[in-house]
């Protein structure tokens, strides 16, 4: 389904961010997932919005940064951040992330 260089690359640039990360494909399939993301029980070959409640994938903006090819960002309530980011040279995946801000470390 996607270049196996594009989930090594994930996967090199990923496994060590501190936060659950999943690059997904436009019809929302989990093509790979950090060792966070495994941890907190995303799989790959899973649907992204069958993950968690209906409630968390409201405002989700994976269509408009496949569309326009920019990143986009969003709030989930009070304390986190979420991001969506298209992957360069491939129009149907993007790299899909959230920062809980309270438990961020500076």
């Amino acid at each position: 389904m996607v270049d196996e260089k594009i989930i090594e690359a994930f996967h090199m640039m990923w496994d060590n961010f501190p936060g659950s990360v999943r690059l997904i494909h436009k019809n929302r399939t989990v093509l790979a997932v950090n060792e966070i993301a495994r941890q907190n029980g995303f799989e790959v070959g899973v649907m992204c919005i069958k993950i968690g409640s209906p409630e968390i994938h409201r405002g989700c903006k994976a269509n408009v940064a496949l569309s326009t090819k920019k990143a986009q960002i969003g709030k989930l309530g009070e304390d986190r951040i979420r991001y969506w980011i298209p992957v360069t040279g491939y129009d149907d995946i993007y790299i899909h992330f959230s920062i809980d801000t309270k438990t961020v470390q500076l």
